[in-house]
């Protein structure tokens, strides 16, 4: 369900993005430190973005200030200063120039408006916001359009895929903070490698936002955390393999053997060690849900459970508890012919061992009545009577409730913990005895 970094809030200033481009080739040596050119077209479009927020806050009858054709030199030229230094930080080479061109406001917000509404990305990201209400996780929403979405059975590899896109996209945005940090600190004479400072307090001014970004301020920490993802913990993946492995590993080979998780981003000791875990086995959605309209699948990766915890259970038992994900994914659908009817939610998610399988079911257990209005816990089917006295630190067993929308299901059974929200008890069975006889049978 990562995203994570598919949400845009208009009216506020983007998170920091790096104004070098990164490409893949060797290129030559030439010295690409900063030259005043580009301090100059730095200073002009700082002057210029002032400008133009002093102006708006002003009045909004004035006009924009608009770039003459001097600065619009200045800025172009700077341009292929910036991608030579890019070259050189990084050791790939430039395959192509960068093309520009000057354009309107009026036409990028055009283009902009046109393709989210045609962009199928764009229509998933308004199917995971109602998937992730049932989380009760309202406005983080998932990014990038899969190939779940035309596949009518999803396999183990097709859910994997959210997963990896996710942390593709880390790779790219932290070498690009990388870079972008090195070009602000070569006049110095210094690098990111340098600097760990430097890098802790981009990262701590990413969640705060900057002084007019108000409606990021006031976004839930959930949505924070989405759209800073890559640009965080990207960040510090490139870095520590830039510490451990140098700039081949960091840049050219983080894209010969790309991450395939979230895990590996948020811990990149599990890359450089080559931890593979092993998909989960599916059940068979097409006939367990026949009486069901599918409506979005995905997976739930270590970033989603570490939101979720940190949402339930507060950020000090998310740091301990999210290390511990080994696998997760989510099938939501609607009965068929009652568009009314409350969306269905099957979610599966495996852990490093029985415990922590257990501790994470009572987390969800816990976030239940804040989602829902009546909540009455009906069936207890629990053979672990040590957990029986304190159900907010573990819960383990079949516990059943009854809400406003229809029933939920928490099975724990070893390192496995499944839940079953609004759906119907024969399709919640069917499911449980697919799920349950796989995680035995991959043992």
């Amino acid at each position: 369900m990562s995203i994570l970094l598919g949400a845009t809030i208009w009216g506020q200033p983007a998170q920091p993005q790096p104004s070098p481009a990164i490409s893949q080739q060797q290129t030559s040596g030439e010295d690409s430190r900063p030259s005043q050119n580009q301090k100059s077209a730095g200073k002009s479009a700082h002057a210029t973005q002032g400008e133009t927020s002093k102006s708006a806050s002003t009045t909004q009858a004035e006009t924009e200030h608009k770039i003459s054709p001097k600065e619009a030199e200045e800025l172009f030229r700077s341009v292929d200063e910036i991608l030579k230094f890019a070259s050189k930080d990084t050791g790939l080479a430039i395959r192509h120039e960068v093309k520009r061109r000057l354009t309107r406001r009026d036409e990028v917000v055009t283009y902009i408006e046109k393709h989210m509404a045609e962009d199928e990305d764009a229509q998933r990201l308004r199917r995971s916001e109602l998937v992730l209400k049932k989380f009760g996780l309202e406005k983080w929403m998932k990014a990038g359009m899969s190939d779940l979405e035309k596949k009518k059975d999803p396999t183990p590899a097709d859910i994997e895929s959210d997963e990896i896109s996710a942390a593709r996209q880390a790779v790219v945005e932290g070498q690009a903070m990388v870079v972008l940090i090195d070009y602000t600190l070569a006049p110095t004479g210094q690098s990111l490698l340098d600097s760990p400072q430097m890098v802790e307090a981009l990262k701590a001014g990413m969640l705060v936002g900057t002084a007019d970004s108000a409606q990021f301020q006031n976004a839930p920490i959930y949505l924070k955390e989405a759209i800073i993802f890559a640009y965080r913990y990207g960040l510090d993946f490139e870095a520590e393999l830039l510490t451990k492995g140098g700039k081949e590993k960091a840049f050219a080979g983080a894209f010969t053997n790309p991450p395939r998780s979230t895990r590996q981003i948020m811990d990149p000791q599990t890359y450089l060690s080559g931890e593979r875990i092993e998909p989960m086995r599916l059940p068979d959605f097409a006939r367990d849900f026949k009486n069901y309209q599918r409506f979005d699948v995905g997976a739930i990766g270590e970033f989603d459970v570490a939101v979720l915890i940190d949402e339930y259970a507060g950020a000090e038992i998310s740091k301990r508890l999210y290390p511990h994900w080994r696998g997760g994914y989510y099938y939501a659908a609607r009965q068929k012919g009652d568009p009314t009817a409350p969306l269905g939610l099957l979610y599966v998610s495996r852990w490093s061992n029985a415990e922590r399988a257990a501790e994470f079911a009572a987390v969800y257990a816990k976030s239940l009545a804040k989602r829902y209005k009546h909540l009455h816990l009906v069936a207890v089917d629990d053979k672990s009577p040590a957990n029986r006295d304190d159900k907010t630190k573990a819960l383990t067993g079949k516990h059943a409730w009854l809400t406003e929308e229809g029933p939920i299901v928490i099975d724990v059974q070893g390192d496995t913990v499944l839940v079953s929200e609004s759906l119907d008890q024969t399709t919640t069975d069917q499911v449980e005895q697919e799920v349950f006889g796989a995680a035995t049978a991959s043992k």
